[in-house]
């Protein structure tokens, strides 16, 4: 089955995903049957495209690798430039999947959430790696989805390409999920990894982690607890089925940590890590980020470096642990990748 796809958004994760696509075509279409068209692309600082009978992935990767805009494609041939916005691209462009890869506002989780909404409306499958719609508009979205008869996926938002949902949606149907426990942030379980391993004060490890690229030059995000307090909102909504906001979690971040609180766990059996939990008693969710001290038995205290894990509890099987990377330019657009197999199967 052939599926036009446009995409909002070609950064890291728009040109890792296109990146899989051009050198995956052919064992694509072999073992899955799955043939992909990428008919328009439309990115705020890149320009656009949209081009029916199909862009040159390849040609397009060449032109941004250079640090060039999507009007050097082929101005004979395609509706380029800053004129043509998501919103436009939408309404114009003939895609049955929108792949939505815009940067996350975890605030007010726009102009994405715009994005998805007249993606659904129209008629359109929506995959996303987005955290900020999936936290906050998650029931919403979905129940629009289902009225419209389309798909809503979300796969790359907690673990990137670490299959969370897909696992939970097929792997572990028939079971009741009673709690879900996890490192959700791997800047956070860097700079733990690092207090403890190499004898390094929080800013020293802080400083280390900046300039390896895993955190921010502003990390308050990752070591402030909201990147993880945002997924496990959407772990709670998705896997729990529950219908909370962030303001209705706890949050603690690690900057209360110390060198010395680290190695004097260490000393006791223990490990620091940043953990995100949710669990559903008596129809109530309640969700928690906190920095906390593991036994080493526990095989979240084992996932160190830049890591991350979730420890699923589950009525029939019990205690399910996965690990996988949590970020990166092809593990995200893998995530993308696995959500239109998923949509490939059920429309074929």
């Amino acid at each position: 089955m052939k599926h036009k796809i446009a995409l909002i958004g070609c950064g890291t994760v728009g040109q890792g995903f296109l990146d899989i696509l051009d050198k995956k075509a052919g064992e694509l279409k072999n073992k899955f049957g799955f043939e992909a068209k990428v008919v328009a692309i439309s990115d705020k600082l890149k320009g656009s495209l949209l081009v029916p009978k199909g862009i040159d992935i390849k040609k397009v990767l060449g032109l941004l690798g250079q640090g060039k805009n999507l009007a050097d494609y082929a101005p004979e041939k395609a509706r380029q430039g800053a004129a043509l916005d998501p919103l436009e691209m939408i309404e114009r462009c003939d895609a049955d999947i929108i792949a939505e890869l815009t940067y996350t506002d975890i605030k007010t989780a726009e102009p994405a959430t715009s994005y998805i909404k007249k993606a659904l409306q129209t008629g359109k499958h929506v995959v996303t790696s987005n955290k900020g719609p999936a936290a906050l508009h998650y029931p919403e979205l979905r129940d629009l989805a289902k009225k419209k008869k389309v798909h809503f996926r979300i796969e790359g938002t907690v673990m990137s390409g670490t299959p969370v949902f897909t696992l939970a949606e097929s792997g572990f149907a028939g079971n009741t999920v009673k709690e879900v426990k996890g490192i959700l942030n791997g800047t956070t379980n860097f700079i733990l990894s690092k207090m403890e391993l190499d004898d390094m004060d929080y800013r020293e490890a802080l400083a280390l982690a900046q300039k390896l690229g895993y955190a921010e030059a502003d990390p308050t995000a990752d070591v402030e607890g909201f990147d993880a307090l945002a997924k496990i909102v959407i772990l709670s909504n998705v896997i729990l089925e529950g219908n909370i906001r962030p303001s209705d979690a706890k949050r603690e971040g690690i900057t209360g940590i110390s060198r010395d609180m680290v190695l004097a766990a260490k000393q006791e059996g223990f490990r620091y890590k940043l953990i995100a939990q949710t669990k559903k008693e008596g129809g109530k969710i309640t969700a928690a980020v906190s920095p906390q001290k593991l036994p080493l038995s526990d095989p979240l205290a084992g996932v160190m470096g830049a890591q991350n894990a979730l420890t699923f509890d589950l009525d029939l099987l019990g205690k399910v642990t996965i690990q996988g990377p949590g970020a990166g330019k092809t593990e995200t657009g893998h995530a993308i990748l696995q959500d239109m197999l998923a949509i490939h199967r059920d429309l074929s």
